[in-house]
């Protein structure tokens, strides 16, 4: 049997292009797309931030949340209203939604390189520690128990991808 995060990124592929897709859509060299940009994360982020900090699973994690606060305040823009809450009812959806939003540091990495010269990139550019993301996912492999354990992680990391992605098409619509 693959190791769980092989299955897990298999199972939500389509889900990660579609997000790839709804935020590809920014100009992120453009200073007012680059906040619709910033805008759309904060809709969905500090709500999934802020569910796993209790979760505890893996030691000395910190989100991005302040990170991304600052850089819509360098840019005179409010935080918006949160468009979703979370209640991740188990450890197998905790580490699906974790999933996607450490795996998103490795896709921001590569983004703030495109974030117009002057613009606030923290947000972007806060990547994991050496071994970090690797740390990550051997500890998912680690506590992954059987099938109904993995399908809850499935269905938690698409939760979480289709909230990104309806926010960006937010963004984009009302920006």
């Amino acid at each position: 049997m693959p190791a769980f995060h092989q299955e897990l990124r298999t199972r939500t592929r389509p889900d990660h292009e579609m997000v790839d897709r709804s935020f590809g859509r920014f100009d992120l060299a453009d200073p007012a797309d680059y906040g619709r940009f910033l805008t759309a994360h904060a809709r969905v982020l500090p709500a999934i931030e802020r569910e796993l900090e209790c979760a505890e699973l893996l030691t000395g994690w910190s989100g991005r949340r302040q990170a991304l606060e600052d850089d819509l305040a360098a840019m005179a823009i409010p935080m918006p209203r949160l468009r979703a809450s979370f209640c991740f009812e188990s450890d197998a959806a905790q580490w699906g939604a974790l999933y996607v939003i450490e795996g998103s540091r490795l896709g921001g990495l590569q983004l703030s390189r495109r974030v117009k010269e002057g613009l606030p990139k923290a947000y972007l550019s806060a990547g994991h520690e050496a071994g970090g993301w690797r740390h990550l996912l051997a500890r998912l492999d680690e506590a992954a128990e059987g099938r109904e354990w993995r399908d809850a992680a499935v269905k938690a990391a698409k939760s979480v991808f289709r909230a990104y992605a309806d926010a960006a098409e937010e963004a984009g619509v009302h920006g």
